[in-house]
């Protein structure tokens, strides 16, 4: 029998798994849980998980750009992510984290601490465990997701966006002192872009058969449309295969 989940506005099948990727300023985590609370599907930011560890290094004293370290110490930090979009959470043993990682200094060493293979393995573990458990399917966003977490995912979406675009969206994000000027988030966001892209362990890559949607001069709500109906149309193929 095929299950769906009918919400008021949608109707998604129960076992969907959606791969989002593309670099930080796109519009992955609010396009991603507006689609999930749409769909009646799981939300998992996997970007979070990254932070989650990295401050949990930073915090315990950890030298976030020796490899060996890291490497050490990946295993210790227990990390769970909670999955309903209206309210996504994240502890580190058993600590809400998800103030902390957002943090400037937070930011500034996750992408040292992620490139890391043994923190790289360790997380993809998590989120695949989290993927498989999700009993209406899930939307997973990140950067790795379709190339190496999800590779059999039923739906793989790649965002993009000018640089220009996403400094703008990340400095909207941002509050006070940590928000800097337009042109300090543009030049930051194209150096993660760099480190994300060239890591030896899944780099940012979008996958061959991933859908790629340009977000530059599109508003928020017209990015969650297109993806909705993307999915839509992937649910209803599967629709028809598991019915046969």
């Amino acid at each position: 029998m095929f299950v769906t989940v009918e919400t008021a506005d949608r109707t998604a099948p129960a076992a969907v798994i959606v791969a989002i990727d593309g670099p930080a300023g796109t519009g992955k985590s609010s396009t991603s849980k507006a689609v999930a609370g749409k769909l009646g599907l799981g939300y998992l930011d996997t970007g979070a998980q990254y932070r989650a560890i990295t401050w949990w290094m930073l915090t315990n004293g950890i030298d976030v750009n020796d490899p060996v370290a890291v490497a050490d110490a990946c295993a210790k930090p227990v990390i769970v992510s909670g999955t309903d979009p209206a309210a996504p959470t994240i502890t580190v043993d058993g600590a809400d984290a998800a103030g902390p990682i957002r943090s400037a200094e937070v930011t500034a060493a996750v992408s040292a601490v992620s490139a890391v293979p043994e923190v790289r393995a360790a997380i993809t573990d998590l989120q695949r465990s989290i993927a498989a458990e999700a009993p209406l399917g899930i939307v997973v966003e990140g950067r790795d997701i379709g190339i190496t977490v999800l590779p059999d995912a039923d739906l793989k979406i790649f965002l993009t966006a000018s640089a220009e675009a996403r400094a703008a969206r990340r400095n909207g994000e941002l509050k006070g002192e940590e928000a800097g000027d337009l042109a300090a988030t543009r030049e930051a966001l194209i150096k993660r872009d760099a480190a994300d892209s060239s890591r030896k362990t899944s780099p940012l890559a979008k996958a061959d058969d991933a859908v790629e949607v340009d977000t530059t001069d599109l508003t928020l709500d017209q990015v969650i449309e297109c993806v909705v109906t993307l999915i839509e149309g992937v649910s209803a193929e599967k629709a028809g295969r598991d019915i046969r």
